[in-house]
């Protein structure tokens, strides 16, 4: 065998060698590319051996499968039915109508594409007129078309600036109608709040709003572009080409052939090869959204961070988050390293060679007349001089080559818009994931993890316990009741958006008229009852009785300063229009300023119409009086107050206490301040409501002394799921109080003493006698 591929010629051993090598490397190819699918296959199985002994027990529903499917769409967004399906979602909301404006620019902009797409033929064919005429030596002929072409340039030079133009107006209407759209699903029902605090499933809203619709609008419409035109240039190129090749009597046959399986190779090639775009795109906006959150973090706690002196930590973990970034884009970028190199050797010189070859072709094999010509037309071609025939060969080489750079252009950006697409898939995954979950949390749907599917199905009422965390969706079982006056909680459970419980069933009514101070240790639900009060936390069980939200008004320790003027602060969140609209003027502003000893800032910033970053300008207690100043100017029914005089002084508060009293608004406060603690002078009933836990020791607050009077009831949280609704008897609990203190400053050193006692024992040797006398008696040593 050896002796016989010896006498072979050295060119066919050439070749043999040649040929095992292809086979080898193709080979190669093939294991590299096939070894991925086949790992994990053998994955997979030896997942199925090792989880088949394993039975779900019963009544236990595994979706472990679903949820792993879930995930995946969420996490990989890729181009499938998922995607078109959330894209025609979208498009509904870009295009609300037939007749709207979006419709007409994408039809302007369509006109335009299609133009440009004539003015490209009319130029190829007016570059081989030109070059026919260079060929020929006509000087005359050549300025004519030259000056055509020059002509041309103008239309064709306003077509390219038109189509970036309507490009640019087509983002915008999309971006205005997309952001309109989320506005409006963000700021209904409270969503802006519910959204970051009681659902997670976005975890930077801010991210979503703004980038994340303006990568997905100017994709769309770029892609538009780059799909629309490309396609028109195909199909009209390809027909001009056939069509000229048949009225010279050319073979059409093989130069078709060689288009069709270069462009269906290079296909498979780059969609076997192409990274998932989609996806990484996601990851980078996601990760980009995360850096984004931690500059604003540390912009809004910027003073508390200095205090602690914590920049270092700051630092550390902004640090981290941008390497996880740069790390990312440095990934996607070698990704598109290797990618763009094989797309540009296929595109520009497989195509290219592909290119020569199917314009020789036809020229070659041309007659010079078609077969449906007159005799007339065949004789002339027949007898036609070497010289007209040089020139009709290279104006036919000319053009066809210009037509089929630009058919290669147009099927390169129809190949390479592949790339978009995938991209486009991961803006639209998370421009409709941000829609949906702004739906799902105007309805009151919410879900805590983004990356657990909660199971819808129907779960049987659990009986709450302090303490308790409940897992899996939060049903709001609970029923909200409007009602003229008075506030009644009717097993009302108090229940975090995490899902803790911090009062099992709280059972109050409180009466118009009464005055209620919540007290109790941190954590034991007084602001989250607020909150619930307010309808900012839905109701997820019991009754609530309460008056329309606008019939009460809450005011934080930190009150909120809006951008405006100084009667912007006053009448937030009025406008200057509503309070026209309710008869006030700036004289009653001007009274309600002297009620909250505020009226020097009209002097001091310089009128009604002053405008200042009032957050920095105002100090702490300016700050609460201006909430307080609000309350005055609303005139609510009730108040509910959060810490909100902490940094005010006594006397101040007193009065504006005071002041709320007459005009009779219901104060319901949260506070430790001791001017509130007060001695009361209307009339209170003996009812006293009491709960707290089976076991748990019942406290007594710490009531200090005062001469104020605010108010009428007391209800107090213990912190362990316990609370007591009762009269506020300033004076029966201040005796109780002192003899409370009392019996504690007498038994605060019994421990000491009981020590003390134990070491002279020791040293005087007592001890051990007395441990003798009670071993002989049998009794047990204490």
């Amino acid at each position: 065998m050896q002796l016989a591929y010896q006498k072979l010629p050295a060119q066919l051993r050439r070749s043999s060698k040649l040929r095992k090598l292809t086979a080898i490397l193709i080979a190669a190819y093939a294991i590299k590319k096939l070894s991925p699918y086949v790992w994990r296959g053998l994955q997979r199985g030896a997942a199925g051996t090792q989880g088949g002994g394993a039975k779900t027990p019963a009544g236990v529903i595994s979706c472990v499968g679903e949820d792993e499917k879930k995930r995946k769409a969420t996490r990989s967004p890729s181009v499938n039915r998922d995607f078109f399906l959330r894209l025609s979602h979208l498009l509904k909301l870009l295009f609300p109508r037939l007749l709207c404006p979006e419709f007409g620019l994408l039809a302007l902009h369509s006109v335009t594409l299609m133009s440009r797409t004539f003015l490209s033929i009319y130029v190829a064919s007016l570059d081989g007129v030109i070059v026919r005429c260079i060929v020929q030596k006509d000087p005359q002929a050549f300025m004519l078309q030259l000056l055509k072409w020059l002509l041309v340039a103008v239309p064709a030079t306003f077509i390219n600036s038109a189509i970036r133009f309507l490009e640019g107006q087509l983002t915008l209407r999309f971006r205005s109608r997309l952001v309109n759209h989320a506005y409006q699903l963000y700021f209904t029902n409270q969503t802006y709040y519910r959204i970051s605090n009681m659902d997670g499933r976005l975890s930077n809203p801010d991210q979503s709003l703004t980038e994340d619709i303006v990568m997905f609008s100017a994709s769309i419409a770029h892609l538009y572009s780059n799909l629309t035109k490309p396609i028109l240039d195909v199909v009209v190129t390809c027909y001009t080409l056939l069509r000229t090749a048949q009225a010279k009597g050319a073979n059409t046959t093989w130069p078709s052939a060689i288009a069709g399986l270069v462009v269906v190779i290079t296909a498979k090639v780059l969609r076997s090869c192409s990274p998932h775009f989609g996806k990484l795109v996601a990851e980078e906006a996601k990760r980009k959204g995360d850096l984004r959150h931690m500059h604003s973090r540390i912009i809004a706690n910027s003073e508390e961070i200095a205090f602690y002196a914590g920049h270092k930590v700051e630092l550390s973990q902004l640090q981290r988050s941008y390497s996880a970034l740069s790390s990312h884009i440095h990934q996607i970028l070698l990704k598109r390293l290797w990618y763009i190199m094989l797309e540009q050797f296929l595109m520009k010189y497989v195509w290219s060679a592909s290119g020569l070859i199917m314009v020789a072709v036809p020229i070659i094999t041309a007659t010079g007349y078609s077969k449906y010509d007159s005799e007339e037309v065949k004789q002339a071609a027949m007898v036609m001089k070497e010289e007209e025939l040089v020139s009709e060969r290279t104006q036919a080489f000319t053009t066809a080559r210009n037509l089929l750079n630009a058919a290669a252009d147009a099927v390169e950006r129809i190949m390479s818009s592949y790339k978009e697409v995938t991209e486009l898939a991961g803006y639209t995954s998370r421009v409709w994931q941000m829609f949906d979950v702004f739906e799902d949390v105007s309805r009151g749907v919410y879900r805590r993890s983004a990356d657990r599917e909660e199971r819808s199905a129907p779960r049987e009422e659990v009986q709450v316990r302090h303490g308790q965390r409940i897992c899996g969706p939060l049903e709001i079982r609970g029923q909200v009741i409007s009602v003229e006056k008075g506030i009644r909680c009717e097993n009302l459970p108090i229940i975090t958006p995490t899902g803790d419980v911090v009062v099992s069933s709280l059972n109050i009514q409180v009466e118009d008229g009464m005055n209620v101070l919540i007290t109790g240790p941190n954590g034991c639900g007084k602001s989250s009852l607020f909150r619930i009060l307010s309808g900012l936390w839905p109701v997820y069980g019991g009754a609530l009785y309460r008056p329309e939200p606008q019939n009460m008004f809450y005011i934080p320790q930190r009150p909120y300063m809006s951008e405006g003027t100084l009667r912007d602060q006053v009448i937030y969140p009025d406008s200057l229009e509503d309070m026209v609209q309710k008869g006030l003027t700036d004289p009653d502003l001007e009274e309600i300023l002297r009620v909250v000893h505020l009226l020097y800032i009209l002097d001091r910033e310089g009128g009604w119409e002053a405008v200042s970053d009032w957050k920095d300008v105002l100090s702490g207690g300016e700050k609460q009086r201006m909430g307080m100043a609000r309350m005055f100017y609303h005139r609510p029914r009730y108040a509910l107050l959060d810490e909100c005089t902490s940094a005010v002084s006594i006397d101040v508060e007193g009065k504006i206490f005071q002041a709320a009293k007459d005009a009779g608004i219901a104060l319901l406060s949260i506070t430790h301040r001791p001017s509130l603690w007060s001695e009361h002078t209307e009339a209170a009933g003996s009812v006293r409501t009491t709960c707290r836990p089976a076991g748990s020791e019942q406290r007594s607050p710490v009531l200090p002394l005062t001469h104020r009077k605010y108010h009428s009831h007391l209800l107090q949280f213990d912190g362990e799921g316990g609370w007591k609704f009762e009269p506020l008897d300033a004076s029966a609990r201040l005796s109780m109080q002192e003899e409370k203190q009392r019996l504690e400053n007498q038994l605060s050193g019994i421990p000491k003493m009981q020590h003390r006692l134990s070491e002279l024992r020791v040293l005087l040797g007592e001890a051990e006698q007395e441990g003798e006398e009670a071993a002989a008696a049998g009794r047990p040593l204490c």
